[in-house]
């Protein structure tokens, strides 16, 4: 991990962050000032599961993976955060191990701040601790359907869901549809489905030689939303 300035970070993709978004301009440029900076390059690993937690981080550019593995070796994605997203928060409700590993899959930026200062930080505006709160019941709820799609929908209809998540967070329309830059490997991608690479593959074949999508190095170009929508219900 590499520090770096916070001159260097977009005030305007940090405090789009739980955090910052309730603050004033003045308030939220003073609070990303006090914040420490790092950078990370692909494959860098920012903390592992099982490591104690203590600070929150948001992220100015890049992506971060949060996965877990269990105890032979499987591995499974839990969530791919991206620019103005924020991971590490429930240390602050429930201080203790990380529950996750936090990788980034792309060159990396990030603004952190400890739990002590978090702490001071809320008790001046409870405000923003009810914002947090939200965040963490948004994660939640969001956990609850991955588990209620790993129960009732097929690979197929997962692949779908995740790319039209990913495209909804890091997607741009092009010409032909819509760019998804997702960064992950084929490996990683099956990880966050819930699935075997071979299975996870065999999916994508498929809706590439529907004309619904067109397989690009790390990244994906949607062709037709609708019928993969359709197809995630």
């Amino acid at each position: 991990m590499r520090l770096w300035h916070t001159d260097r970070v977009d005030p305007e993709i940090v405090r789009k962050a739980p955090l910052l978004s309730p603050l004033d301009d003045q308030t939220a440029r003073t609070l990303i000032a006090s914040m420490n900076p790092s950078r990370l390059e692909r494959g860098d690993v920012l903390f592992h599961e099982g490591d104690q937690g203590d600070r929150l981080y948001v992220i100015a550019e890049g992506k971060i993976k949060l996965g877990r593995s269990s105890s032979d070796g499987r591995e499974n994605l839990l969530a791919i955060l991206g620019p103005g997203e924020m991971f590490g928060e429930l240390s602050l409700f429930d201080p203790g191990p990380r529950t996750a590993t936090a990788t980034a899959v792309a060159e990396t930026q990030l603004v952190s701040m400890g739990h002590e200062q978090l702490k001071e930080f809320l008790a001046e505006r409870p405000g923003v601790a009810l914002t947090l709160l939200g965040a963490l019941a948004r994660r939640l709820r969001r956990t609850n359907d991955v588990l209620a799609d790993l129960v009732f929908t097929d690979v197929p209809g997962r692949v779908a869901k995740a790319l039209l998540d990913l495209a909804g967070r890091f997607g741009r329309q092009v010409d032909d549809g819509v760019m998804v830059p997702h960064d992950l490997t084929q490996e990683e991608l099956a990880q966050l489905v819930g699935a075997s690479r071979e299975t996870v593959n065999k999916a994508l074949a498929d809706f590439a030689s529907r004309g619904w999508l067109r397989l690009e190095a790390r990244a994906v170009l949607l062709l037709d939303v609708d019928r993969l929508t359709r197809r995630a219900r």
